[in-house]
């Protein structure tokens, strides 16, 4: 029941923040860099930074540990998402990968993740 609704989150994750990376990179230049930088303006921007970032790796530890038990090597796209796109797009994108329905080796019976 919550599976497309993580994907329109993935989805929105994806365009809402991408608007205005793009808006930026037209007034400033495709300077990775100085975006970077603009990330680290003052103590509120460099917190809100860290606390992503920090979040962000929190994610990708708990998708690596679920993934090697799991098996659901899918649900690693979620990884570059996250470091690629952001935690917007991450985060619902591996609950939406994470609540896929699964065959057993019997190919009969089916398991949620």
């Amino acid at each position: 029941m919550m599976r497309p609704v993580y994907l329109l989150l993935a989805l929105w994750g994806t365009i809402h923040p991408m608007y205005y990376f793009m808006t930026w990179f037209q007034a400033e230049g495709w300077d990775i860099m100085k975006m970077v930088d603009a990330w680290h303006v003052n103590a509120a921007t460099s917190g809100l930074t860290w606390d992503l970032t920090i979040a962000a790796v929190v994610l990708t530890l708990w998708i690596i540990t679920e993934v090697s038990k799991s098996k659901n090597w899918l649900a690693l796209l979620a990884i570059p998402a996250t470091f690629g796109i952001g935690l917007s797009c991450g985060l619902p994108l591996y609950l939406y990968f994470r609540t896929r329905i699964v065959y057993t080796p019997d190919r009969h019976t089916v398991r949620a993740l």
